[in-house]
């Protein structure tokens, strides 16, 4: 074993404990799903519970809901009375999830929606708290700035995979996702709008404070 694997496995000893449900929601995902490994997982799901219990939101984004798990880590972190509404652009993707959705204990706290989160949430027609990023690599800056326009000055943005397996640092690419990771940190970087910070957990997380509008002084 890796020193790596050796101290990812002595920090999922010594946090929370993944549920049952949550233990069987992730296995189906890699028994059932292609790229399992694109669910969020022990680690991430414990703090993004964590974050969203610091943060109360009153209405939470989550653009890519895949398999489920950020969303029901999301929910289980909510006060009582918020909302998560979960974009899924892949319509094959909802007899998966929406069952283990319905099944937790958190089902009325959360809206599945089905279609493109460029025209759904603008549909939606509200102002959140906080959003969960984890779609198109390659459109991260598109829902972005989109997201800016639904989030309320003190709300937070959580972005994954925002150093891409570390394909980031990598000089010579021409993979499409990795250029569209670097454009998003390279845009979120210079948007005097927001306080950020990145974190080096799993694929990399970066958190985003909206302070201000835009050309706000």
């Amino acid at each position: 074993m890796k020193e790596s694997e050796k101290i990812d496995e002595y920090i999922l000893q010594h946090i929370d404990q993944e549920s049952d449900y949550m233990h069987r929601l992730w296995r189906a995902t890699q028994l059932h799903l292609l790229y399992g490994r694109m669910a969020s997982g022990h680690l991430q799901g414990r703090l993004l519970k964590m974050l969203v219990g610091m943060v109360k939101p009153k209405l939470v984004l989550e653009i890519g809901t895949y398999s489920g798990y950020s969303g029901l880590c999301i929910a289980e972190g909510l006060p009582d009375g918020s909302h998560l509404h979960t974009v899924e652009i892949n319509d094959e993707q909802e007899d998966f999830t929406l069952p283990w959705f319905q099944g937790s204990p958190y089902a009325d706290r959360i809206t599945m929606h089905i279609g493109d989160a460029m025209e759904v949430v603008p549909r939606l027609g509200l102002q959140f708290d906080m959003a969960f990023i984890d779609a198109d690599k390659r459109r991260y800056v598109e829902y972005y700035e989109m997201v800016m326009k639904h989030l309320n000055v003190g709300g937070y943005i959580l972005a994954d995979n925002t150093l891409w397996d570390g394909h980031v640092v990598e000089e010579d690419t021409h993979d499409a996702q990795t250029l569209g990771i670097r454009a998003f940190n390279d845009h979120v970087a210079e948007d005097e709008r927001v306080e950020k910070v990145i974190l080096p957990l799993r694929d990399g997380l970066t958190i985003i404070k909206k302070v201000k509008v835009k050309n706000e002084k």
